[in-house]
């Protein structure tokens, strides 16, 4: 990297002295030096330095210097280190009276000083352009005469790089002997001065220099200055007032001249312009005419207009009077778009005004068209509201508006219309908007009203009931059909209800409920309705009526019949009973037990199990119930049983054809009457507890019952068993002669036993054994074969009945309780008779 050096270090450099700088690298050769001043090449060569002969202010800078070579392809050092030069101009001595004055007087002294010189410069002096002997600064004169009278001056130089600077300011000093007076002068004599404006004031003292002036305004010092000149800068209200000066210096003692005459300043506020929009709009559109004015209040005042702070000048369209006080423009463009304002000016005292006030003018190039809107958007609106249509243009002022209904035009007029609506009013609004006589817009958006009647509100109970007892929870509901965004209000006989502990309004009104009724609930009950954020409010709704009782209800339980004590399979039917409202869901309990009936309780056909007390109560709703009724007592006991007994008896068999029944009541001790029945069919007899049975008023041989009945409890008895009296008497005079048969059967056995053991041959037992028994079987099989005469009265079919009469006198047998059972005797004839039957014995059946 090469090195740079200059060849002189000071700094900074003046212009005029020159500079060498020196590019070295210390390695290789044959390179060419290249300069650059501020990044940018200025000088290129194989020397390695680089002279300035005469530095300018543009040769300050920053300098650095690279080297190059040109082999197969040219090569560059990187850049040197930068070295900076900095040049300065010369100083230009200001020299300073450091006495106040520059006449004075003899003996006094003067002294100036040479500032604004940097170190190392030398500061000479010079009186009307000679140099004077005395280097250095301060230079002072101690005792003035007429021969130090002169222009004096300073320099500065340095001597030893032959630097010498521009020449001071310089300074006249004259010498008086006499003491003058000063006189009071003024720049202006306009009358009056305008707030802005400024005056100057010279106060002149026609001997000598370097006086100190001092002003005074209505006898007050407002300034002192070495300067003659006493400039007001901008005047204002409180410069009016009288003017005057003196003079003044101080040497060994001070000195003053003779006060001047004084001089009058009056000022008056400067005028600020109005400008006038003298059309009716600031918002035109094409074709349409402006007019401005631009006013003060005195008349030597000429103005300029301005748009969008550009002066206009005359043209076809635009048009400014000889003063300027008016403006017009016909048939406005997009051109005349703007902010207008003016000013006044007085030309012959250069005052000008501040700018007036500004009006904005803003040309459309499209025709707009009208907004329509209304003041309440809700759909639909009903009748009574106050609807307000607005129709508006956003742009400009002034307008006319015309108004439309289903597209006739309306007798309304302005940008708003209010009226109170009827069912009527229904229908599609427009407007339009108009000003001038050129000017007219389309037809606005269209507005569809929609007006209904105020709706009746619905009240429904929401409990199913309206006639309620103490405690009992009401619920009523308030409602509009097909509509939304209500509040209800509720009334009990026209009166206002507000909600409390017992009484609850819910969502915005809807729902009523009173917790726990009372007769102070009691009443008309009825709502209307508001709608949320209108003055819409419903007439009332229809009427409900509420009835609170004073007391719980009673409740009675009917019994059917009200027999405490019945009997097995009889009915019985309980009703729970109360009088008032309904709704009613029932409670039931047998000896306070509960079970589940509805309204009424049907016991069918009574049991045992149905013995008890029982007793109903009423609910309904979540917690309400009545108390419970009295206990109804009922007593089930098992129902008396009827039985038919055999009055006829064995022994009257052969000396009658009848049978004699009795109807019996078990276990009875009551009066009973009886009835009979005949295969089911009663038999119309009296009511005798005995019936008679013969074969010719009862040839089919029927099955008979009979039950108990009388006029108190129990009205009847169970009935009996079936009693059937089929071949009754001839069965048993069959059963009596087969015994007898079997009976004297056994004796002549036994009698012919004991004879044949009397009479019969002595022989060996052995031998006799299989004859005897040959005889036994003889005799027996010829007695045997000796048919008994009762037996051929009786046939087959009486003897062998069919299964099902058999079956039905095992019944009659079973149900007969109170008739005898027949003797073994009875049972052996039986049995031998069969046996006899079975074995060919030939027998006739008794025919009745």
């Amino acid at each position: 990297m090469p090195a740079v050096t200059r060849s002189s270090n000071l700094g900074p450099m003046y212009p005029g002295e020159n500079i060498t700088f020196t590019c070295s690298v210390d390695v290789s050769s044959g390179w060419e030096y290249v300069w650059y001043h501020d990044g940018e090449e200025i000088h290129s060569s194989i020397k390695t330095t680089y002279n300035i002969s005469a530095i300018a202010q543009s040769s300050k800078g920053d300098y650095y210097c690279k080297a190059k070579r040109m082999g197969k392809e040219l090569f560059y050092t990187d850049a040197s280190k930068t070295i900076s030069l900095q040049v300065s101009d010369p100083p230009t001595p200001h020299m300073t009276r450091l006495t106040p004055w520059s006449d004075v007087f003899e003996t006094e002294t003067l002294e100036f000083s040479c500032d604004g010189v940097a170190s190392g410069w030398t500061v000479t002096w010079f009186r009307d352009q000679k140099q004077l002997t005395k280097e250095g600064s301060p230079f002072s004169i101690p005792s003035v005469t007429g021969a130090d009278e002169g222009m004096y001056a300073c320099k500065a130089q340095i001597k030893s790089r032959g630097l010498v600077s521009a020449e001071s300011n310089t300074n006249h000093i004259q010498v008086y002997a006499n003491k003058p007076k000063s006189k009071l002068t003024r720049g202006s004599n306009f009358d009056p001065m305008y707030p802005g404006e400024r005056i100057t004031f010279t106060c002149s003292v026609n001997v000598s220099s370097g006086w100190e002036y001092v002003w005074y305004h209505e006898g007050a010092e407002i300034h002192s200055s070495s300067r003659n000149t006493y400039n007001t800068s901008a005047i204002d209200h409180y410069s009016r007032g009288d003017y005057y000066c003196k003079a003044k210096r101080m040497g060994k003692q001070l000195f003053t001249t003779t006060q001047s005459d004084a001089m009058t300043i009056h000022v008056s506020d400067l005028p600020i312009p109005t400008l006038k929009l003298l059309s009716p709009w600031s918002e035109v559109f094409k074709n349409e005419d402006l007019g401005f004015s631009c006013e003060v209040s005195s008349p030597e005042w000429t103005f300029t207009w301005f748009r969008d702070q550009t002066t206009l000048q005359n043209d076809s369209q635009v048009i400014v009077n000889s003063k300027g006080s008016l403006l017009n423009i016909t048939s406005v463009t997009q051109s005349h778009h703007g902010r207008y304002t003016c000013r006044a000016e007085l030309k012959s005292r250069g005052v000008i005004s501040g700018l007036s006030n500004t009006t904005d003018i803003t040309v459309h190039a499209n025709m707009p068209t009208p907004k329509l809107r209304r003041n309440l958007d809700f759909v639909p609106m009903y009748v009574g509201e106050t609807m307000t249509f607005t129709c508006s243009v956003d742009v400009s002022s002034d307008w006319s508006y015309q108004w439309y209904k289903d597209n006739n035009e309306l007798l309304l007029s302005g940008a708003s219309s209010s009226f109170t609506l009827a069912a009527s009013d229904k229908g599609s609004y427009s407007c339009k908007a108009s000003r001038g006589q050129k000017t007219s817009t389309v037809q606005s958006n269209k507005i569809q009203l929609d007006v209904k009647e105020i709706p009746v509100p619905v009240l429904h109970n929401a409990t199913q009931w309206l006639d309620v007892f103490p405690t009992e929870r009401v619920e009523l509901s308030c409602g509009m059909t097909g509509s939304s965004g209500w509040i209800f209000t509720w009334f009990r006989n026209k009166n206002l209800i507000k909600a409390n502990s017992s009484v609850l309004i819910e969502n915005d009104g809807t729902k009523l409920s009173i917790t726990a009724a009372s007769t102070s609930h009691r009443g008309n009950y009825s709502c209307s309705g508001a709608l949320k954020g209108r003055s819409v409010n419903s007439k009332l709704s229809k009427e409900v009526m509420l009835d609170i009782y004073d007391t719980k209800p009673r409740v009675t339980l009917v019994q059917n019949p009200d027999d405490s004590l019945m009997h097995t399979a009889d009915s019985v039917s309980f009703h729970c009973h109360i009088n008032v409202s309904s709704g009613w869901s029932y409670l039931w309990y047998k000896n306070d037990s509960p079970f589940k009936a509805g309204h009424h309780y049907n016991i069918s056909s009574a049991g045992l199990a149905d013995t008890g007390s029982y007793k109903c109560q009423v609910k309904r709703g979540a917690s309400f119930q009545s108390d419970k009724s009295e206990a109804a007592k009922l007593t089930i006991e098992e129902r008396p049983e009827a039985a038919i007994i055999l009055l006829t008896r064995w022994a009257d068999v052969f000396s009658t054809d009848s049978l004699l029944l009795k109807c019996n009541v078990k276990d009875s001790t009551l009066s009973w009457n009886y009835t009979w029945f005949k295969e089911n069919e009663q038999v119309d007899l009296p009511l005798s507890e005995e019936h008679k049975v013969t074969p010719q008023d009862d040839p089919d041989q029927s099955r008979y019952t009979c039950k108990g009945t009388r006029n108190e409890r129990p009205f009847y008895s169970v009935t009996s068993d079936s009693y059937r009296t089929k071949n009754l008497l001839l069965k048993r005079r069959i059963l009596l002669a087969i015994s007898g048969c079997i009976f004297f059967g056994i004796i002549a056995v036994f009698i012919g036993c004991i004879a044949l053991r009397i009479f019969r041959k002595p022989a060996s037992d052995f031998e006799k054994t299989e004859d005897d028994n040959l005889f036994i079987r003889a005799q027996v099989k010829d007695f045997t074969d000796s048919p008994c005469p009762l037996v051929e009265y009786i046939k087959d079919a009486d003897l062998n009945p069919s299964p099902k009469e058999g079956e039905e006198n095992d019944a009659i047998s079973s149900e007969t309780t109170l008739m005898p059972k027949p003797s073994p005797e009875d049972q052996a004839v039986t049995t031998n008779s069969h046996e006899s039957t079975e074995n060919g014995g030939g027998m006739m059946s008794f025919q009745h």
